[in-house]
């Protein structure tokens, strides 16, 4: 690529992951959320991907650190589901942080204002931001070399 690619592609790799956080932490207010803000951060790295390759993506976040980074928000997301229980309701049926701690913290339509549901969407835009990093990465391991065009070999 050239450095013209390389230099707007470093810049708008920052917009792009900042607007995937934006989409995460405003998911319970806007519509978007965990999933959607987690594909828009994964997309940032896919643009690093195809600008600088896979090295310098890897170096930007290697592989082993993802798939720990992935385990720990699957952990930490079934963990929150699990707090249910020990409140006497079901899986994911208790609220406890707007139950306990924020009824006087915010009104509705605030940022804090939701409990659990905005740790609920960090954990889910970690694990899928985090896992599809790993799909397109292992992806593009594997690509052909020689690939024969137009029908020719």
């Amino acid at each position: 690529m050239t450095i013209i690619v390389k230099t707007v592609s470093s810049w708008i790799k920052v917009l792009v992951f900042l607007f995937g956080i934006y989409i995460i932490l405003f998911g319970h207010l806007t519509p978007g959320g965990g999933f959607s803000g987690g594909v828009i951060i994964a997309a940032s790295y896919v643009l690093l991907l195809l600008a600088f390759g896979r090295e310098y993506t890897e170096k930007n976040l290697s592989l082993p650190i993802a798939s720990r980074l992935d385990c720990v928000a699957g952990l930490l997301f079934a963990a929150l589901a699990l707090f249910g229980f020990i409140y006497g309701a079901g899986f994911f049926f208790y609220n406890f942080l707007q139950q306990k701690f924020m009824a006087d913290w915010g009104a509705a339509g605030r940022l804090i204002s939701a409990g659990t549901i905005p740790l609920s969407n960090i954990f889910i835009g970690m694990k899928v931001a985090v896992s599809l990093f790993m799909v397109i990465l292992v992806l593009s391991a594997f690509r052909l070399e020689n690939v024969p065009t137009n029908g020719q070999e």
